[in-house]
């Protein structure tokens, strides 16, 4: 049980309201209850200060209206409300230094200081792994792999070989990095095998979902920037280059030699064909198509994907399109009407010869 006034202090935050307010719980907004603390990081759920029965919330600096609950104004209200999740919330899961005696381990493999192997894991040769660095039940790691200090591998997840991982990299169960890229080559209606003899580097603070396939290059490396966060669900093809902070949310498909800038945002289901460069600081709309260069700073949405405000224009043209051929039918009316009285007054020779 923690007070408004120890919150505050906690997240640097300014109070409006009762400082002694006690903090029982945290939930959400919508499901609070009386001695909960909740949070407000998106706008659309401002309406809710209202109608919601926590007794304090963590908001941004601009919402100072008065409500019945207390209000702790911070920066950022999700980072605020993360660090008073670690300290009352559930204590995180850890693992225990050491390697499980089910566990298969190659020759000639470098293992760090307090490093975690579960179950049934299987280590091949030559591997690497840093210290501090936990390697779940089940995960398959190649030849050459080498894998940072304080990583997290979870269940699962097979890792092949000359695969480089840095530290404090989070991988989810089902992932596959470093499968084969999608080539052939088409002979007379025949697909040949075009071998794939480069690799997947991953750098530092990466967070990779589950059921992720990240493939190796045909040559050199895919590459994913330090600080890449990819939801679940996502195809990164071989030779992608994909730059520092981009977030790739789920069911995103990236094919082949596309290299995407710093700090991009991809957003569920976009498709972004292949040999093209994204920008920094663009953000691609959900479902968008992306089949040409999209330039830095630009947001774009539909498919084909083209500036967000241009697409609106065309979605909101294109809703009008039962209104619209309603008016040309008329308008088709009308002029047939036009016809038929001019051919009455001069008849048919006359209409000719005027």
């Amino acid at each position: 049980m923690m007070t408004v006034q120890e919150i505050a202090e906690i997240v640097g935050g300014v109070i409006i309201g009762d400082k002694d307010v006690e903090v029982t719980g945290l939930s959400g907004i919508k499901e609070a209850k009386k001695g909960h603390l909740t949070f407000i990081a998106n706008n659309k759920y401002r309406p809710l200060l209202k109608t919601t029965k926590a007794s304090a919330v963590i908001v941004p600096l601009d919402i100072n209206n008065s409500v019945d609950a207390t209000l702790i104004q911070v920066e950022n209200p999700d980072i605020a409300f993360a660090k008073i999740m670690a300290i009352v919330g559930p204590e995180p899961v850890t693992f225990s230094p050491g390697i499980s005696k089910t566990a298969i381990i190659g020759k000639d493999v470098v293992i760090g200081k307090n490093v975690s192997i579960q179950p049934y894991a299987v280590i091949e040769d030559n591997v690497q792994i840093g210290n501090g660095t936990t390697i779940g039940s089940c995960v398959y790691i190649g030849h050459y792999t080498k894998i940072g200090k304080n990583s997290l591998i979870y269940p699962h997840v097979i890792i092949r070989e000359r695969v480089i991982i840095g530290d404090r990299v989070i991988i989810h169960p089902g992932t596959v990095i470093g499968g084969d890229g999608f080539g052939f080559a088409t002979v007379k209606g025949v697909h040949h095998k075009i071998p794939q003899i480069g690799t997947v580097e991953i750098g530092n603070d990466v967070e990779i979902g589950s059921n992720v396939t990240i493939d190796r290059a045909r040559f050199d490396k895919t590459y994913i920037g330090n600080g890449v966060k990819i939801d679940n669900l996502v195809q990164i093809a071989h030779n992608v280059h994909i730059g520092e902070n981009t977030i790739v949310v789920a069911q995103v498909g990236i094919s082949g030699s596309t290299s995407i800038g710093k700090n991009v945002i991809i957003a569920g289901q976009a498709g972004i064909t292949g040999h093209i460069t994204v920008g920094d600081n663009a953000i691609i709309g959900g479902k968008a198509g992306v089949t040409k260069d999209i330039p830095p700073n630009t947001h774009v949405t539909g498919f084909p994907a083209r500036d967000k405000w241009e697409d609106m224009r065309v979605q909101a043209y294109s809703r009008r399109q039962p209104e619209l051929i309603e008016k040309i039918k008329k308008l088709e009316e009308k002029v047939e009407k036009m016809e038929r009285r001019i051919k009455e007054m001069y008849g048919e020779e006359g209409s000719e010869d005027d």
